[in-house]
């Protein structure tokens, strides 16, 4: 960043160099008798130094052009790593509940098979409840990642309400 703001001031500088020197060709009177000897040379240099300081600006704005492409591009680079590894999360977590679900399904359904048969079992009953704990784990890590991210993208605005 400090690159683009260098590059910003180095351009301002040479185009107010450009300006003097535009300002003291329209000011400067030309004497009758070393006018036409006299202005060639200096118009000449003036000439040539607007030439340079063109061409160093035209470098120097497309120097700025690529500092700020590529910023940018960091930048984007740094959030498409962030979701990704969100989505990486997310993926993970949802597995995982969809795994317990499924064991929780059959669970029931086998306490469902023994109530109707009239059997009570403190297996399948024990089975059930330790796989509804697990479904609750679950569910409580996938509210704890989406917090995570809440937090996350907040971060940054309570870190700049913290410096101002």
């Amino acid at each position: 960043m400090q690159d683009i703001t260098e590059l910003e001031k180095r351009i301002t500088a040479a185009l107010e160099r450009i300006g003097k020197g535009v300002d003291r060709l329209a000011v400067q009177p030309r004497p009758a008798a070393a006018a036409p000897a006299a202005a060639p040379q200096t118009d000449g240099n003036l000439r040539a130094q607007l030439e340079e300081e063109k061409s160093l600006t035209a470098q120097l704005q497309a120097r700025l052009r690529a500092a700020s492409a590529r910023e940018a591009k960091g930048d984007l680079q740094e959030k498409l790593d962030r979701l990704t590894q969100e989505l990486d999360v997310k993926g993970l977590e949802l597995q995982r509940m969809r795994r317990v679900n499924a064991s929780l399904r059959e669970q029931l359904e086998a306490l469902r098979t023994a109530a109707a048969a009239g059997v009570t079992e403190p297996g399948l009953i024990n089975k059930a409840m330790a796989t509804e704990l697990e479904a609750m784990r679950a569910t409580r890590l996938t509210e704890i990642a989406e917090m995570d991210e809440i937090l996350a993208a907040l971060e940054p605005h309570l870190t700049e309400a913290g410096n101002a």
